[in-house]
């Protein structure tokens, strides 16, 4: 399992390397992002695996250097046709479908599809993607490179990833757009319950630099979200950006959740950026027993975040406090005691190319 893990790997990024290096592929274009962090609970809790405190995606390990993953993405556009293939490996890379499953013998390797599609566009109106996409729902998306801050919203987490379908895209204009799909469940590339949701979105722009996204998916069992997402660049250094969201799992009494995230950011320089997320996320009832611990459990979470930019390399300074309406939160190392608060503060590297 090993070796063919690892020859399967060494072939992906020798296909890689050589398609960089190969300067008549007709505008195949690479990109991508690795990023590293480290990240300290002050409760000084961590499980048997190294995971910290506060239950979001992503930056969790507690105490340790970590990784999160290398993203490489490749994509062309000749005439009317294009595709994206995009893989990513490492932890980070675990909300992508994944390519080889970890096992005992070797548990540290992640591999990952991001984004699997080819799209045609008839008209400079109507244009048809399938494959397997960034799902179109909220704000922040698994790539640390296109997020402002490093840790994740509970909006993100407890959303679709990815989403597997057809779409239909009509661009009216530069203002006004709409898409219409069908989609798998959630997060997978082979619905074995058929084709399975419903998902459409409307885009306008009411001013110059102001982008709203209006959002909808609706399958069984995925459950039915219905999301707000929108951002305006009010002057050269001031952005604010919001998602709103509630989602209702299938069932009287299957839960769901409902939220609100709201980000200003305010460029000080090119090289120097500050930005606050306020978001208020409430879980609604459920009635697994695996989720009890989260039963109608509201958290307010405040997170400072400063971008230090020197050319394709971010640094990420960042500290954040949670607070629930309940115990929810371990309160020291012992993992025992519980609280209603928990804060850390972390330290990443992003560098995109």
């Amino acid at each position: 399992m090993k070796k063919t893990t690892l020859l399967i790997l060494s072939l992906i990024l020798s296909i890689v390397f050589v398609k960089a290096q190969d300067e008549e592929n007709e505008g195949l274009q690479i990109s991508g992002s690795v990023d590293t962090y480290w990240k300290y609970d002050f409760s000084g809790y961590k499980d048997e695996s190294g995971i910290g405190n506060i239950p979001t995606s992503f930056a969790d390990e507690q105490n340790s250097i970590s990784i999160g993953m290398i993203d490489v993405a490749l994509s062309q556009t000749v005439g009317k046709a294009s595709f994206v293939g995009e893989f990513a490996f490492g932890p980070r890379s675990f909300k992508s479908i994944p390519l080889f499953q970890p096992d005992d013998g070797f548990d540290d390797i992640y591999v990952g599809i991001q984004n699997l599609y080819a799209s045609y566009a008839f008209t400079d109106v109507f244009s048809l993607t399938a494959g397997y996409m960034g799902t179109f729902v909220g704000y922040e998306v698994i790539s640390p490179a296109a997020n402002f801050n490093y840790s994740t919203s509970y909006l993100f987490t407890n959303g679709p990833f990815q989403n597997s379908g057809i779409k239909a895209d009509f661009a009216i204009s530069d203002r006004l757009a709409f898409m219409v799909g069908l989609f798998n469940d959630w997060n997978v590339y082979q619905d074995i319950n058929g084709v399975s949701d419903f998902g459409a979105q409307v885009y306008f722009m009411p001013v110059d630099g102001w982008d709203v996204y209006v959002n909808f998916i609706t399958g069984d069992p995925s459950g039915t979200v219905i999301d707000l997402t929108t951002g305006w660049q009010i002057t050269d250094e001031l952005y604010v950006g919001l998602n709103a969201a509630d989602y209702a799992a299938k069932g009287d009494d299957a839960g769901g959740y409902t939220g609100v995230a709201l980000y200003p950011q305010y460029a000080f320089t090119d090289g120097f950026s500050l930005g606050f997320r306020y978001e208020n996320f409430k879980f609604k009832e459920f009635t697994n027993e695996d989720l009890q611990k989260i039963s109608s459990q509201s958290v307010n979470a405040f997170t400072l975040t400063a971008n230090l930019k020197a050319g394709p390399l971010t640094v990420i300074p960042e500290f954040r406090l949670d607070g629930a309406s309940d115990e929810f939160f371990y309160k020291n190392s012992d993992g025992v005691d519980m609280t209603k608060s928990a804060s850390q503060f972390l330290v990443a590297a992003v560098y995109a190319f």
